[in-house]
């Protein structure tokens, strides 16, 4: 029996002799190309085989799946979240600074271990947005056993903090040690500096050098995220040194002097293509054109940093310095859900001039090419992993990709199975 809003036809399915699905939709969103009106993919074993117009006709030896109400598009891409912090939805409230929301946040944190089962809750959540890969930076291995067990794909980023470490070496090697240790192709496991002011310049080296030297790329930083940040590297004072000598951790010998937090990384080589630079809400566009020249991707949390203290990103300006620009929710601590396509409403809000196009880009192939996953995920072509959605209401739109960048919820959005399941996809929610 057909599902509503869609309609079969062809062959029975897993009848024998049938080789492909071909999904119709009002629109075909590629991301690596204009979006197709009337258009089609065909799935062959959970792989893209072809994608195009409509043209009529059908096949004995293909199955046609009406989807016309719907616009067809990759999975979208989080390339930063924290799911260990799934058990703070709702407990940590909104701040006027980044710092102090910091002290809120681990107050609560200090309670006890990361919840399992919330982190659980969160992939689940994740997927019903319609996300296809995660970005995850941990200081535990507690999502890692979640995101196998949903089969999601993901990047796992082990993050180091330690501004007065003692043996730099010693540690990222312990790090490193885990990654490796991995037996299972997913999730992957790599390394992450948490920030300028929680991490020592021979910290950083010895990460980056252990990323060079084992091949553990992408890394992850926090960059520039807050003004504090700013006024720490330049004269070694404010709110960040306040808590490092708090907890004990100042290291007196550290030169503070630094106008610029690309300029630091870029002196430690934390610059390059192999890098994600996270938040970027205080960089300036000198700063931004390096960081494009580079070629390091930026990840903007929007809806977190406004939670959080941060400040507004400019992603107006991200757009102009034409740098690789993806997209991340960051944690269920200062974020309401885990919905990208929520983040893309706050992206066109704050960048109403930027192409539509490249919103989307910046949760999809964007992303999906930083985290390592370029060839597979993000975007529709032949031979790509057929990790697919499909929004409902979209298929009517006049301008597809604008819609898109409206506000989809959960309740509109229908995963095509990656094995070649036909999805449902419903009329747009009233």
């Amino acid at each position: 029996m057909n599902r509503p809003g869609r309609t079969e036809t062809g062959p029975e399915p897993g009848r024998k002799g049938v080789d492909i699905t071909r999904y119709h939709a009002g629109w075909v969103v590629p991301i690596a190309g204009r979006p197709i009106r009337d258009g089609w993919v065909d799935v062959d074993g959970g792989v893209v085989t072809a994608i195009g117009r409509s043209a009529g006709g059908g096949s004995a030896r293909r199955r046609d799946v009406d989807l016309r109400a719907c616009a067809i598009l990759p999975g979208l891409v989080n390339a930063h979240v924290h799911l260990e912090l799934s058990g703070l939805r709702d407990q940590v409230q909104p701040a006027s600074s980044m710092p102090l929301w910091v002290r809120r946040m681990t107050a609560r944190r200090a309670a006890g271990a990361p919840d399992q089962a919330a982190i659980e809750r969160a992939v689940a959540e994740a997927r019903r947005c319609g996300t296809a890969l995660l970005g995850d930076v941990a200081n535990t291995p507690a999502s890692v056993a979640p995101l196998r067990a949903a089969g999601m794909p993901a990047v796992v980023f082990s993050e180091l903090l330690g501004f007065d470490e003692p043996n730099p070496t010693a540690l990222v090697a312990r790090a490193c040690a885990r990654c490796e240790s991995q037996t299972e192709p997913n999730p992957r496991l790599r390394l992450a500096a948490h920030a300028p002011y929680s991490v020592s310049p021979a910290l950083f080296t010895a990460l980056r050098t252990a990323a060079e030297e084992r091949r553990l790329w992408p890394l992850s930083v926090h960059l520039a995220e807050s003004r504090e940040e700013l006024e720490f590297l330049r004269a070694g004072t404010g709110a960040w040194r306040d808590l490092l000598e708090q907890l004990g951790r100042w290291d007196p010998d550290w030169t503070a002097g630094t106008a610029s937090p690309v300029g630091y990384l870029e002196n430690l080589g934390w610059l390059g293509p192999g890098v994600l630079l996270v938040h970027g809400v205080h960089l300036t566009d000198v700063e931004l054109g390096r960081i494009a020249a580079a070629g390091a991707t930026l990840v903007t949390c929007p809806r977190s940093n406004r939670w959080t203290g941060a400040g507004a990103p400019p992603v107006d300006r991200f757009h102009a310095a034409g740098l690789r620009l993806a997209v991340g929710t960051d944690s269920l601590a200062s974020v309401a859900d885990l919905n990208l396509f929520a983040e893309l409403a706050e992206m066109r809000r704050l960048a109403p001039a930027a192409p539509a196009a490249e919103l989307l880009r910046a949760a999809t192939l964007s992303g999906a090419e930083a985290l390592g996953y370029g060839a597979t995920h993000g975007a529709i072509t032949a031979g790509r992993r057929a990790a697919l959605i499909a929004v409902a209401g979209a298929g009517q739109a006049d301008d597809v990709e604008e819609y898109l960048l409206g506000g989809v919820g959960p309740q509109d959005i229908t995963w095509i199975d990656s094995a070649g399941e036909p999805g449902e996809c419903r009329q747009k929610s009233p």
